[in-house]
């Protein structure tokens, strides 16, 4: 992934960089949030560098809904870069009012991760927890922010106002591996609102995209889970070649195989201007920013092939 920010503007991120080094210092001891993505790994590699190890602990929540890659590539960064990790358990999926995945979803699992953690920072003695949200996400819809005020939680990020292109630029230059790593919200995040989140169909999803990045497809992917539907997004530099009749039966295939009946492939790509997840007028295809709840809405009815136009989408039914 491209950063492109010139020589002024990265001038602008070393300078807040440097502020955020002073705010560090000047906190006992932090516990991360750590996901493992290009927020959390860049704030955990800068507070070590700046703090020392024994004054940084960072803590993944491991629950159905973290994608198996996202957490070996914490694992990675925090083990090339000395960051000392916890693990910890998280049960929003047996909270129903998670499960039934609101509009507001984000709010229960955020609640149910800082509940686990503010104990734990406790026993610790560590007063200080912060997460990795950045000044972009200030404008979307993220009912997550609202557990993390309620929680105490901290976004030194956002606070000095870091932008998502300048913590690419800022990893790229510390050699931090997820400066170019897609963004990847959880994986309930793939489920249209008003359909239950189960952990066999975040299975599904989960096994559909580990597959298709297996095929080779690089930059921004999802496998939206409708019903027995898996609705294909691409970034845009891969849905031309995806396309093409040969391999899109590959990759439909290979989606069925993921435990779908039915897949399709969204010839809009990945990006699609969308309603942010929120309730309205259904919308396949949708992608809100990062970390919030990012799904579509659901159908008042099942996709099937008969609801589907051809100029909406490419789909291929399994025999």
């Amino acid at each position: 992934m491209p950063v492109t920010l010139g020589s002024e503007a990265e001038a602008v991120a070393i300078e807040k960089e440097r502020k955020l080094s002073e705010w560090l210092e000047a906190q006992d001891s932090v516990m991360l949030g750590f996901s493992g993505g290009v927020d959390s790994a860049y704030l955990g590699c800068v507070a070590v560098d700046v703090m020392g190890a024994d004054r940084v602990l960072a803590v993944i929540g491991r629950s159905a809904s973290y994608p198996a890659e996202q957490w070996a590539m914490a694992k990675r960064v925090a083990g090339q870069f000395g960051l000392s990790v916890l693990e910890i358990d998280t049960d929003e999926m047996n909270d129903p009012r998670y499960a039934a995945n609101p509009s507001n979803r984000c709010y229960f699992c955020k609640t149910e991760l800082w509940g686990k953690l503010r104990p734990a920072a406790a026993e610790r003695g560590i007063s200080m927890i912060v997460d990795g949200t950045n000044a972009d996400d200030l404008s979307d819809y993220r009912p997550g922010m609202h557990a993390g005020r309620e929680h105490e939680v901290r976004s030194p990020l956002a606070e000095l106002g870091f932008t998502k292109s300048e913590i690419r630029l800022l990893s790229r230059r510390r050699g931090i591996p997820t400066w170019s790593q897609p963004s990847s919200p959880c994986l309930s995040s793939r489920l249209p609102q008003g359909l239950a989140v189960t952990p066999a169909r975040l299975r599904q999803v989960e096994a559909a995209e580990r597959a298709l990045r297996e095929l080779g497809i690089t930059g921004d992917l999802r496998v939206r889970h409708h019903g027995n539907v898996g609705r294909v997004e691409l970034a845009q530099h891969e849905l031309k070649r995806w396309l093409e009749p040969e391999r899109m039966r590959t990759l439909q295939q290979t989606v069925q195989a993921a435990g779908f009946a039915d897949a399709e492939i969204d010839p809009r790509g990945y990006g699609h201007p969308s309603g942010n997840g929120r309730v309205g007028k259904p919308q396949f295809g949708s992608h809100a920013s990062e970390g919030s709840s990012e799904s579509p809405t659901l159908e008042s009815e099942p996709v099937t092939p008969a609801h589907r136009s051809p100029s909406a989408v490419a789909s291929v039914s399994r025999d």
